[in-house]
């Protein structure tokens, strides 16, 4: 359930009612909004007095939470979230369509470097790149882990772009968070519970892609893992679902846009590259994402996609980036947003 205080509530009957909610052995998680402050209440509510919390001091109103996903929800936060990222605090969310653009993979500095120069020039305000890259094959390329996040540390000090990049096992978690600005979970792991946890005690962004065979309501719940465990700071990426399809690598069902708007309040970001796995499918997914309500893009561009060390297929080159971020800005545009 949460605790809706009226707009005149002080700090000193928000902290009444949470000492009520703890007495009754809930959790409490405070949202301070714009107008009023709701107090999301979590815990087992078999026993909970509800009258008695109603009449503490400047309470408006007591409402059941019917979304098994209750911090994540937008019967919780009405407003939509919006979350900055990287030194330069670039906002992905609310009136911003943020692009984020780079290699699949880290593979050497000059490439790391030169991409991110003609990333930037785009407009984009962030930089991806795979340090540690978890591969269906063993033999696959596997990144370069640890000297990858070097690399990435010295592109973000050179062009100011928030870095993103994966945190595979909970083996990486501090190594990782001390160089990204966004810590991505791969859709391997949208439900590694443990990981979830973990980079909920983080305090940076977490980007969350949805996985493979995954529903919406089992996407939501993995967002309210890292939430739940103090990080409130989580953006939802749709990459893609398996289906049976053979033209693409993936189904890209950009009908989930609305739906996760419709249901949350966390910012949405799609991947049109691993959602099509084709660079010539990437420039259209990505305007339509932008027209169904995406709050972001994260795309893979490589100077040479022919030599890329993975995912080369689906990677746009930075001449196709830059006309990509100019045409979804239109489109940003008549939707009374900006990139």
């Amino acid at each position: 359930m949460i605790v809706v205080m009226k707009p005149q509530a002080s700090n000193e009957d928000v902290k009444h009612v949470v000492k009520l909610v703890n007495d009754f052995g809930l959790k409490e998680n405070i949202i301070y909004g714009t107008d009023r402050t709701v107090i999301a209440c979590i815990g087992d509510k078999r026993h909970v007095e509800k009258s008695a919390i109603e009449n503490a001091g400047n309470v408006e109103k007591v409402v059941p939470i019917l979304a098994p996903y209750k911090l994540a929800s937008r019967e919780v936060v009405k407003e939509k979230t919006a979350i900055r990222i990287g030194p330069e605090k670039f906002p992905l969310g609310g009136s911003k369509v943020g692009v984020i653009a780079g290699p699949c993979a880290v593979e050497d500095l000059d490439q790391v470097l030169k991409t991110a120069e003609k990333v930037k020039e785009a407009g984009c305000i962030g930089l991806r790149g795979g340090a540690f890259k978890p591969r269906t094959s063993p033999y696959s390329f596997q990144g370069m882990k640890y000297e990858g996040l070097e690399i990435l540390a010295k592109a973000r000090e050179k062009t100011g772009l928030a870095i993103v990049t994966e945190v595979v096992s909970l083996d990486n978690v501090d190594a990782v968070a001390q160089t990204a600005d966004v810590l991505q979970v791969g859709a391997r792991n949208m439900q590694h519970y443990p990981l979830l946890e973990a980079l909920g005690k983080v305090n940076k962004p977490v980007l969350l892609k949805r996985g493979l065979c995954s529903r919406l309501d089992e996407f939501l719940l993995a967002a309210e893992y890292i939430i739940n465990a103090g990080n409130k700071q989580v953006i939802m990426c749709e990459r893609g679902i398996r289906t049976y399809e053979e033209y693409v690598r993936n189904t890209l069902p950009l009908a989930s846009i609305p739906a996760l708007n419709e249901r949350t309040h966390l910012p949405i970001v799609v991947d049109p590259s691993h959602g099509t796995g084709h660079s010539y499918m990437v420039a259209p997914m990505c305007r339509a994402a932008v027209a169904a309500g995406a709050d972001g893009l994260l795309v893979e561009c490589h100077l040479d996609p022919e030599h890329a060390l993975s995912d080369g297929a689906q990677s746009i080159t930075p001449n196709a980036l830059k006309e990509m971020v100019q045409s979804v800005t239109k489109i940003a545009e008549t939707l009374g947003r900006s990139v």
